[in-house]
């Protein structure tokens, strides 16, 4: 060969070396990064779920960690031994369980998740649907500086949009609260604390109910194949399976006397009434602009005029005429003249 044709071969050589090998960009170190972030993926997954299983009293096993990080139970064996390896697990079989330090990792992963979840829903436009699953892409990426800096963001919140409680800092989580609403007896009246968002099917029943932390239900009939709860004065059937993965708190006599009896969609034109408040099923971006528009309690509200159709409804808002569809008119509390009379007379 010519010495320009070994010139030619050596050049292409160091191209080829150069793109395999290139510090922090090469292909060679984007396939060691993508292996050891899939790695640390199903490492802190893995810690997740055992941790939630200890926290709902109930074993984690081989077969459980299997079936939640949808992997084959060879695959769940191999990441069993790398945790015990890494000091973070004990295997006692069937049963698995965290040491102090897989206890500690686990919570500083759920603090991460719990608060992304805070963000996506109080700061984003995201669906209330792809909340969960946000998050758990994100969470492997923020590092303990960026959630800290998050947390004061938010205000340090200490439950997320599920009612899900959030670790602190230091690792300590709060123990479980409420009652099963498919515990609940027929005519009871409940508050719910906490939503449970997996799995994705059973959530996305809940998230179509409009059923969130905060929320007011009634149950109207409960039996061995459903539950027919009123919600935000909408009625709504689960199966006893759904009903289970919403946890409430059974509210007084007194508090279910105060239960607010009245939406804004419910104003005849040329009626005005009071806002009492807004329907914790408004949340996010929603909920901020109804704020923006003056939409606070004490406001007083006018229904001016009717579209064609009936929806939406134009409202005197703080000498604004503002259109409201029927489904964010009824998200907002309101009290008549009348009504809040009424009320005033029963108190004195």
């Amino acid at each position: 060969m010519t010495p320009a044709t070994n010139l030619a071969i050596a050049a292409v050589l160091g191209v080829i070396l150069f793109i395999l090998l290139r510090p922090r960009g090469g292909l060679l170190w984007k396939l060691v990064r993508g292996r050891r972030a899939t790695e640390r993926v199903l490492i802190e997954d893995a810690l997740k779920h055992l941790y939630d299983c200890e926290y709902g009293r109930c074993d984690g096993t081989l077969d459980s960690l299997a079936g939640a990080l949808e992997i084959s139970r060879d695959q769940a064996a191999r990441l069993t031994t790398r945790l015990e390896a890494l000091g973070l697990l004990t295997s006692v079989a069937p049963r698995l369980k965290l040491t102090p330090e897989g206890c500690s990792y686990a919570l500083r992963v759920i603090r991460i998740h719990r608060l992304l979840e805070s963000y996506l829903a109080e700061r984003t436009g995201v669906d209330e649907s792809e909340w969960h699953q946000r998050a758990d892409q994100l969470e492997h990426r923020v590092t303990a500086a960026e959630v800290e800096a998050l947390s004061v963001q938010l205000g340090n919140p200490r439950y997320d949009p599920h009612g899900d409680p959030i670790p602190t800092a230091d690792g300590l989580m709060p123990s479980h609260r409420g009652v099963p609403l498919s515990s609940l007896k027929t005519g009871a009246t409940a508050r719910i604390i906490h939503v449970e968002d997996e799995p994705h099917e059973v959530y996305a029943q809940l998230v179509a109910a409009r059923l969130s932390p905060g929320v007011t239900i009634r149950v109207l009939d409960s039996g061995a194949d459903r539950i027919r709860i009123e919600a935000e004065w909408q009625e709504h059937v689960l199966a006893p399976v759904v009903a289970a993965n919403v946890a409430v708190e059974p509210l007084s006599e007194v508090a279910e006397q105060t239960l607010p009896d009245r939406r804004l969609s419910t104003l005849a034109l040329g009626q005005q009434a009071t806002v009492v408040d807004l329907s914790p099923a408004c949340r996010g971006p929603e909920r901020r602009r109804l704020l923006d528009l003056g939409v606070v309690p004490g406001t007083v509200i006018r229904a001016e005029l009717m579209s064609t159709g009936g929806d939406p409804v134009a409202y005197r808002i703080r000498g604004a005429v503002i259109a409201l569809r029927k489904a964010q008119a009824d998200l907002i509390h309101v009290k008549t003249q009348a009504e809040a009379a009424d009320g005033e007379r029963i108190e004195t």
